[in-house]
């Protein structure tokens, strides 16, 4: 079997096997007696499980002593089991009905009373009643959880391959949809289509900045008119089985630029390209963050602009490990993350480069191979 996925979207099992017994060892070495993880995507990263977080406790209960894992869930609740690894794995399941304390049956599932770790996703509904049964407040599993899942394996590294070409395939068709007399919102839809159509299981996001609104790093879509002359920043994304994202932005012309857009957007590339020759194993995120920063420094571009370099990818579209001033992380082989300088000068336009990039041995591989200079679409 393909390590990319199995029939049913999910890895093989074994890969799900592995990251249980990963997950007990780290949860031991930080002196904690167990990992309680609700749905949300560290339990999807942990047993393949895509279910839903409701009023009704699902838990997964993970011992740090080596003694199986097994999963906590409402009756009504189980066939929500059934995408995950669960019965592959033979894990004992406990289902519960109304009327059952399922925060005392997850306490029985502990070899012993201690300290207890729970996923940042847990919502404060359970974080509370679970201390009660546990006799002692958990703490956040964030390190464990981090460790885990900021080193991608292979299966992972494949996913974000297979993301990272579906999203550069929408950006070569944007010819198709982008152009002057259309909204951002007329083009945004088209965009969603074939999103899905070139692979992914839906869009996550869809920014459409066109002239004043690509100034603003998080503007969505609007009713607004593209009109010729606008530099307009595509900002697009969306998971591929099973649920691994892609994120990739590049910045159109509707016409030739003039030639202080064009020379600003060269220093923009240098700027990313730096960033990207900056990353291999052993350095810190933030070196990453102040290779592209210097760049733009030393053009006076310094104040516009406005965010991190870039931020971990995987599961989620944000996470760990972030490329900003004040990390000192070291990059590690298999670490991903984006990386995605731009410039924004208010009231008029903005850009924006953004790749996917893994680190390799020596280096890292980027998961988008687009050209990265200001496309010009003629109007």
């Amino acid at each position: 079997m393909s390590a990319q996925s199995s029939s049913n979207g999910r890895f093989p099992t074994a890969v799900y096997g592995e990251r249980l017994r990963r997950a007990a060892e780290i949860t031991a070495d930080a002196g904690l007696d167990a990992l309680l993880i609700t749905p949300g995507p560290d339990l999807k990263y942990l047993i393949g499980s895509g279910a839903d977080s409701f009023e009704r406790l699902s838990c997964l209960v993970v011992p740090a002593d080596g003694s199986p894992a097994s999963v906590v869930v409402p009756r009504l609740e189980l066939a929500a089991l059934g995408d995950s690894a669960t019965s592959e794995l033979g894990l004992p399941v406990r289902d519960w009905v109304d009327g059952v304390d399922p925060y005392a049956l997850v306490g029985s599932l502990l070899p012993q009373p201690g300290r207890t770790a729970v996923a940042e996703a847990m919502p404060a509904l359970h974080v509370i009643p679970l201390t009660a049964a546990l006799g002692a407040p958990p703490i956040l599993a964030t390190g464990v959880l981090r460790e885990l899942r900021m080193i991608k394996d292979q299966a992972e590294i494949e996913a974000l391959r297979r993301a990272g070409a579906a999203i550069d395939r929408v950006h070569a068709r944007m010819g198709e949809w982008l152009r002057p007399g259309r909204t951002e919102a007329e083009v945004a839809a088209d965009i969603g289509a074939a999103i899905v159509a070139e692979g992914h299981t839906g869009a996550e996001f869809i920014i459409v900045g066109s002239g004043p609104h690509g100034a603003d790093p998080h503007h969505e879509v609007s009713d607004r008119t593209i009109e010729p002359g606008d530099v307009v920043v595509i900002d697009i994304g969306g998971p591929v089985a099973p649920g691994y994202n892609s994120d990739s932005t590049r910045t159109y012309s509707m016409g030739e630029p003039g030639p202080e857009v064009a020379a600003k957007f060269a220093v923009l590339e240098r700027a990313q390209q730096a960033a990207v020759d900056a990353v291999r194993p052993g350095v810190t995120a933030e070196s990453v963050d102040a290779a592209a920063r210097d760049v733009l420094a030393a053009e006076g571009l310094a104040d516009v602009f406005v965010h991190r370099t870039g931020h971990g990818i995987g599961l989620s579209v944000h996470e760990e490990p972030y490329i900003v001033a004040g990390n000192r992380i070291d990059l590690a082989e298999g670490m991903a993350f984006s990386i995605e300088p731009g410039i924004y000068f208010r009231g008029d336009w903005g850009a924006r480069i953004e790749d996917i990039v893994v680190v390799t041995a020596d280096g890292c591989e980027p998961m988008n191979t687009r050209p990265h200079g200001l496309t010009v679409l003629t109007p």
